[in-house]
């Protein structure tokens, strides 16, 4: 068995990414589990930082062209 410590998501499409994203977020509005929300978070944060997109709304938006 493979042993990994991180996850790239050079692989991902956009669709999988908003897909993602959308089910922490309905994951964390229905338990309210913070990790959820966190998770969700970080994410959005690392790739807003990667694509150089300055919001949340913006990088939703272009996850979902």
């Amino acid at each position: 068995m493979f042993d990994f410590n991180k996850i790239t998501i050079d692989q991902l499409s956009k669709t999988d990414l908003l897909a993602i994203l959308q089910a922490l977020d309905y994951t964390y509005e229905h338990t309210k589990i913070e990790q959820f929300l966190s998770l969700k978070d970080s994410i959005v944060t690392d790739m807003c930082k990667i694509a150089d997109i300055k919001s949340q709304e913006d990088l939703i938006e272009v996850l979902m062209k």
